[in-house]
C-alpha cells in the first residue's frame, strides 16, 4: 500500500537526502531555501544520517568546500537561492570544469535589485551557461523526485557534471502538497553506491585537480565538457525509464499537455506548467487548439525534442520569468534556434512575466493566447504591467 505524506518542497528535498545520506553537506542559510539545510541538519543532529554537514561562513565557501569535497571522493549535496547563487558564481564554472558531480537544489528567487525575496528565475538563468546539469520541477512531488533522480545523472561516469535541481521559491519550497515518497531501501538502492571517479583521495593513483589550463587544453577540456553534456540526454532519458519503473511516474526530457494536434503552444518551466495546463483546459473548451511543454531538462538544452513538438504549429509563445535587459527573455531564444530545425518556422512570441514574484493567474495565461489569435501581441511582451 502506498504510503501518502503531507510536506512542504523544502522539506521534500530534505526527505530525499535523508533517504540518500550523502557524504558531505555544506551550505549557507538564504530564504527561500533554508528550511532544506535546517531540516536536514536535524537530520544529521539526530544521527538518522552519517553525512558531515559543515556550517560554513558565505556561499562561496559552500560551494568551494563542496568541490573540494567531491573531488576528494564524497558524495555532496548543497542548496542556494538568489543573491547565494550569485555568490556561488566564481566557483560555479570551476566546479564543472573539474567535473565533480555534485548536486545543488536551488529555490529559485529573484535577484537584487531591487531587493525581492520571490520567486522568479534570475537566479538560475544568470548561471545557464556555467556548465552544470538544470532540471525543472512543477510541483512537490517532482521536486522530491528528482532530488533523487539528479545524482543518478550527474555521478554516471559518462557525464561527470554538477546538477542543479530548480523549484520554485515559495510557490513550492513553503507549499505543503500531498506527495508519495519512495521506501528508503528502494531510494538507496536506485541511487546506489557513489564511485568517483579520480579522486584526489585515491593515493594509490595520485592526480592534481585545477591547474593552470593554457589555450592550447583550455578549449579541448571545455569541448569535453560539451561531450559530456550531449551524453546527459541519453544517460537522462535512461535514468527517467529506471525511475518509472520503481515509481509509477514518468518523466521526459520534455513535459507536452496537448501538444499534439495544437495549432499554437506555450513553453515555460516550472510551477507555471500547472498554471498553464488550466489555462488549457479552459481554452480547449473554447474549442481553442491550443497546448503547453516544459522542457524538464533545461540544460542540456533539448532542442531536437523542442524542434520535433513545434513542427508544423502555426505560433509558438516562449514565457520567460526573467529579462535579459535590453535583449529578450533568456528562453525565447533558445527556442527560437530549436524552430529553425523545424524547415519552417511558426510565428514566435516572448511574454516576460512573474518578475520578482509578480502574480500570474490562470485568466493572464489564458489572455496571452487570446492576444496572438487577436493579433495584438508583439514579439516581445511583458505581461501584467502597462507598457
Amino acid at each position: 500500500m502506498e504510503k501518502h505524506i503531507a510536506i512542504n518542497g523544502d522539506s521534500a528535498v530534505a526527505l530525499a537526502w535523508k533517504q540518500i545520506d550523502p557524504d558531505v553537506c555544506a551550505a549557507y542559510p538564504i530564504t527561500p531555501q533554508t528550511i532544506i539545510v535546517e531540516k536536514f541538519a536535524e537530520y544529521v543532529a539526530n544521527g538518522e544520517v552519517s553525512t558531515e554537514f559543515v556550517c560554513v561562513e558565505s556561499e562561496h565557501s559552500a560551494l568551494t568546500l563542496c568541490t573540494t569535497a567531491s573531488s576528494a571522493g564524497a558524495r555532496t549535496f548543497t542548496a542556494t537561492a538568489s543573491q547565494g547563487l550569485a555568490y556561488m558564481w566564481e566557483m560555479m564554472p570551476i566546479a564543472a570544469s573539474m567535473r565533480v558531480p555534485l548536486i545543488m537544489a536551488v529555490a529559485n528567487r529573484a535577484v537584487s535589485g531591487p531587493i525581492d525575496i520571490h520567486n522568479d528565475h534570475g537566479d538560475v538563468m544568470a548561471a545557464r551557461d556555467c556548465g552544470w546539469i538544470s532540471l525543472f520541477a512543477e510541483n512537490v512531488q517532482e521536486a522530491y523526485d528528482l532530488s533523487i533522480i539528479a545524482p543518478r545523472i550527474s555521478e554516471h561516469h559518462d557525464v561527470q557534471l554538477p546538477a542543479l535541481m530548480n523549484l520554485d521559491g515559495f510557490i513550492l519550497t513553503h507549499a505543503t502538497e500531498r506527495i508519495t515518497p519512495l521506501d528508503d531501501s528502494i531510494v538507496k538502492k536506485f541511487v546506489g553506491e557513489f564511485k568517483p571517479l579520480y579522486p584526489l583521495l585515491d593515493v594509490k593513483r595520485p592526480i592534481s585537480h585545477n591547474l593552470m589550463d593554457g589555450p592550447m587544453f583550455y578549449f579541448p577540456h571545455k569541448y569535453q565538457m560539451v561531450l559530456a553534456m550531449n551524453n546527459a540526454f541519453r544517460v537522462t532519458k535512461d535514468v527517467f525509464s529506471e525511475f518509472g519503473k520503481i515509481s509509477g511516474r514518468k518523466y521526459n526530457i520534455v513535459e507536452e499537455y496537448k501538444c499534439d494536434d495544437a495549432e499554437c503552444i506555450a513553453v515555460v518551466l516550472g510551477s507555471s506548467f500547472g498554471t498553464m495546463k488550466e489555462a488549457i483546459d479552459q481554452l480547449r473548451k473554447e474549442g481553442k487548439k491550443v497546448g503547453v511543454a516544459m522542457p524538464r531538462l533545461y540544460r542540456p538544452w533539448p532542442i531536437e525534442e523542442l524542434a520535433k513538438l513545434m513542427k508544423g504549429k502555426k505560433a509558438v509563445i516562449v514565457m520567460d520569468k526573467h529579462l535579459s535587459v535590453g535583449s529578450y527573455g533568456p528562453m525565447f531564444p533558445e527556442v527560437v534556434a530549436a524552430a529553425l530545425e523545424t524547415g519552417s518556422m511558426p510565428k514566435m512570441y516572448n511574454y516576460i512575466y512573474g518578475l520578482g514574484g509578480a502574480d500570474t493567474m490562470v485568466s493572464d495565461f489564458v489572455s496571452v493566447f487570446k492576444d496572438i489569435e487577436a493579433g495584438k501581441a508583439k514579439r516581445i511582451n511583458f505581461l501584467g504591467v502597462k507598457e
